[in-house]
């Protein structure tokens, strides 16, 4: 094992250094929050972190699902990082299907934050004159 490789690592520490945090206390609060789910349970941000555990991840709108596969208690740069985790498929489709609806979403509305610019007010109130 590597010298940044433990037995046992905390969860929010584990979070921050597999990047899915900018802080320790961000990972705290999301796992408080129950933000973090640890086999569909909620968690204590002090418990201790084993490899081959499922963990359910939400930020924002989007929701991972990951199998934890290394231990790390230091933080390193994202391509070590995204080695210490997989998402499993089924949260990838998940993931990807609910980009696309809001996309989708997104689209179906109308932008109001197009005006029309100087020109496009004077034919504007030129028509409705007449």
């Amino acid at each position: 094992m590597d010298n940044h490789k433990s037995d046992a690592v905390r969860i929010d520490k584990w979070l921050w250094a597999a990047r899915f945090f900018k802080t320790r206390a961000l990972a705290k609060a999301a796992v408080e929050s129950g933000k973090v789910q640890i086999d569909g349970h909620k968690s204590k941000p002090s418990r201790l972190l084993e490899t081959g555990i499922t963990m359910t991840i939400r930020q924002g709108l989007d929701e991972k699902t990951i199998v934890v596969q290394e231990l790390s208690a230091h933080r390193r740069g994202a391509p070590e990082a995204q080695l210490l985790y997989a998402e499993t498929p089924e949260s990838i489709a998940r993931r990807e299907a609910r980009a696309a609806e809001r996309k989708a979403q997104n689209l179906a509305q109308p932008d109001n934050s197009i005006r029309p610019n100087k020109k496009q007010r004077r034919q504007i109130h030129r028509f409705l004159q007449n």
